[in-house]
């Protein structure tokens, strides 16, 4: 018999997770279940059940323990409403301990309060000794068993939340990113953005997430286009591209005679041809042919001599 493999989410924009949920029987999208984790006991939302066995982990699925019960969710909410206030203590004892450049963003209860996890960012890449301000906040909250966890900063701006530099109400991270793919100043170049710092970096200091958004296709669309700088023909004559536009397949072309007037044309890819390959057939057709024999040779070239 095959498992049911169910992907399990823990809060609404987060990360995906892979659970066995073949003890559960028939099982939906919307389900609440109760997992075994590595960071403890947790409530999470079935978003996804695989209609086909996905590729085996290494050391295989964790297995759900059971659905959740009304109790469950009355339980979670009830511990959610203490999150804020332990985020609030969390903050105070740190300035009374005087860490500096030490920011906590927010604190998690689990379902049933057993863990609470503070989550904090640090202006430098260096890790912090938080030992002190741990056992400080064990002994505050000694039904918990308390874990700090360190954020990167994309993950801050996604927990805080508020409009992004775009001018969307809700930032993408904040509103469906699941989860964060590498950017380069590279995709910035390829798509012909400036590359500015406030042009290019989001909220949370670094480069915006939505510069992958259209970085595929602007890739694809350039290697249809004839690079800058080269000699092209079109309609009105030869000249030198310019710059292109891959959304909307245009050259632009700086025409020869046109310089001093600097006037530049825009034209569509279907109505230029290269300069280079024109040129190369050009000379091609006007090399003698070493097989014309009288009139045997069909090409049309010149007997070699």
């Amino acid at each position: 018999m095959q498992p049911t493999i169910i992907g399990v989410r823990f809060t609404k924009i987060g990360k995906v997770y892979h659970f066995d949920g073949t003890s559960l029987g028939q099982v939906e999208t919307g389900d609440q279940v109760l997992v075994d984790t590595t960071r403890g006991r947790h409530l999470g939302e079935v978003v996804q059940v695989f209609p086909d066995v996905p590729p085996r982990p290494d050391g295989g699925w964790k297995r759900v323990e059971r659905r959740a019960t009304p109790r469950d969710l009355l339980l979670q909410q009830s511990w959610q409403t203490r999150q804020t206030e332990a985020m609030i203590n969390c903050r105070a004892r740190a300035a009374e301990l005087g860490l500096k450049g030490i920011k906590i963003v927010a604190a998690e209860y689990n379902y049933d309060g057993s863990r609470l996890t503070l989550l904090f960012n640090t202006a430098s890449d260096e890790k912090p000794d938080l030992k002190s301000l741990r056992k400080d906040m064990q002994a505050q909250y000694p039904a918990s068993q308390v874990d700090m966890r360190q954020i990167g900063p994309r993950d801050v701006a996604k927990i805080l939340g508020g409009m992004g530099a775009c001018g969307l109400e809700t930032r993408c991270c904040s509103q469906f990113l699941t989860d964060f793919s590498p950017i380069s100043i590279k995709m910035a170049k390829e798509q012909g953005i400036s590359l500015t710092p406030t042009e290019i970096t989001g909220m949370c200091g670094r480069l915006r997430c939505c510069l992958i958004y259209e970085y595929e296709q602007y890739v694809e669309a350039r290697k249809q286009l004839p690079k800058r700088n080269k000699r092209v023909i079109t309609p009105r004559g030869e000249g030198k591209v310019l710059d292109v536009q891959p959304m909307t397949n245009k050259v632009v072309v700086l025409l020869d005679g046109e310089e001093d007037k600097h006037l530049v044309s825009t034209f569509d890819r279907d109505e230029i041809q290269p300069w280079d390959e024109l040129e190369a057939l050009r000379r091609k057709s006007e090399a003698p042919c070493d097989r014309h024999e009288g009139g045997g040779c069909t090409c049309g070239r010149t007997r070699q001599s």
